[in-house]
């Protein structure tokens, strides 16, 4: 699931080769994908794209005033081409491909989706806030108002696992599964901690965490191709999907605790003193 910095990368991807450019057409495959109908897709026809934002895990695409906003969800991608194919897209099937834009120059991109279970969204509208996902948007944390104090009163009171509460996009925008593995790795904290018992020394280190483990991803990721985002992830990570690896920190086995949709990778010595978090999913396997 593309997440932040691969948002992030995407859209500065964006910035550089669409803004500037008029939208020649737009060819909708999957029409599921389309949430909105007013205004219609075609309206972005004839217009110049002026702005590309990042909102959370959200691209948003200004188009003279006409917002053409982007969620890629799960399986969700989005592939550039300097030169568009001339050959009429085919929907359906096991075609992957939802969406593609085309621009005057002949350049553009497609929005595809793997698998079966479809959550790619995108939208047309005046204001992005027409959006519910981006309207009820927490801080994004790479902002300067994301500080430790804001940090905390988020926390403050909350009886949830701090996995989760890292997850939840109306708490902070931007984070995923992969990078609250990750983040909770550098901050060295369970991620079944609940998110009150948080003191002020775990609100800094945590904040200290999540800015500088997006931050480095950014700019790992900066000036790469669409198509090569996905890599630098991988090879980034460092607990997350590396089940049975060492820790490149302590050199202990990471390991995985299962739910029905998704997982989460941790490092016992470096996260749990040493001690195995419960995999109730696997013990009834076992069982």
């Amino acid at each position: 699931m593309p997440e932040l910095p691969e948002v992030e990368a995407l859209t500065a991807f964006l910035r550089e080769r669409a803004v500037g450019r008029v939208v020649a057409r737009v060819d909708v495959l999957a029409i599921s994908a389309l949430k909105t109908y007013d205004p219609p897709v075609t309206a972005l026809g004839g217009l110049t794209v002026t702005g590309a934002a990042r909102r959370g895990k959200f691209i948003d695409l200004d188009v003279d005033g006409v917002h053409l906003v982007i969620h890629l969800a799960r399986a969700g991608w989005l592939r550039w081409h300097d030169e568009v194919p001339t050959r009429p897209a085919r929907p359906g099937g096991k075609n992957p491909l939802a969406l593609r834009l085309h621009l005057d120059d002949g350049s553009g991109f497609d929005l595809t989706e793997a698998g079966t279970k479809k959550g790619l969204a995108v939208y047309v509208v005046r204001d992005p806030a027409d959006v519910p996902g981006v309207a009820a948007l927490g801080p994004d944390p790479l902002d300067e108002a994301f500080t430790p104090r804001a940090l905390h009163e988020i926390v403050a009171g909350k009886r949830t696992q701090i996995k989760g509460l890292l997850r939840d996009q109306k708490v902070i925008a931007g984070i995923g599964n992969a990078y609250s593995d990750e983040v909770l790795h550098v901050a060295r904290m369970s991620p079944f901690k609940i998110a009150a018992t948080l003191d002020d020394t775990d609100v800094a280190t945590l904040h200290d965490a999540i800015v500088t483990t997006l931050r480095d991803a950014v700019e790992r990721s900066r000036g790469l191709q669409a198509q090569d985002l996905k890599g630098e992830k991988k090879t980034g990570l460092r607990v997350h999907g590396r089940t049975g690896e060492k820790c490149p920190v302590c050199g202990d086995t990471v390991r995985e605790v299962s739910f029905a949709d998704s997982s989460l990778q941790y490092c016992p010595t470096c996260q749990t003193g040493g001690k195995p978090l419960a995999d109730r999913r696997m013990s009834r396997l076992l069982k």
